[in-house]
């Protein structure tokens, strides 16, 4: 079955191209190493909430946007062979490939999917 990694951080407005960037990096790492596939979303209609919301999960500044990113796995044991060699690459270094976001203020966890409609 399917597994799914999400991913909610904010990203300073001015460093859209950087991520973007970053991005084409690092998601060709995660296909590289098993995704089948991998989504970056930038913010377009993210309204705050009542009770809480997208920005206040990630600490978002006036001066960021909210970015949604999911990774597609074939399986959970292919993701976690996947993520144990994404932390081992050296490609993966700050001082090689850095964030241009505060990545502790990201949200990340892995999902098992358990309906989908549509093709």
């Amino acid at each position: 079955m399917a597994y799914l990694d999400g991913c909610v951080i904010a990203v300073p407005t001015a460093n859209k191209q950087k991520f973007i960037e970053h991005a084409k990096t690092v998601d060709a790492l995660f296909l590289e190493f098993g995704a089948t596939r991998v989504v970056e979303c930038w913010g377009d209609d993210v309204q705050p909430g009542k009770q809480t919301d997208f920005q206040r999960a990630v600490q978002a500044t006036a001066e960021e946007t909210v970015v949604f990113s999911w990774i597609e796995w074939p399986d959970k044991a292919t993701r976690d062979a996947g993520m144990e060699k994404m932390m081992n690459d050296p490609r993966m270094t700050p001082d090689v490939n850095p964030m241009p976001f505060d990545g502790k203020r990201m949200i990340f966890g892995g999902f098992v999917p358990v309906l989908e409609l549509g093709s």
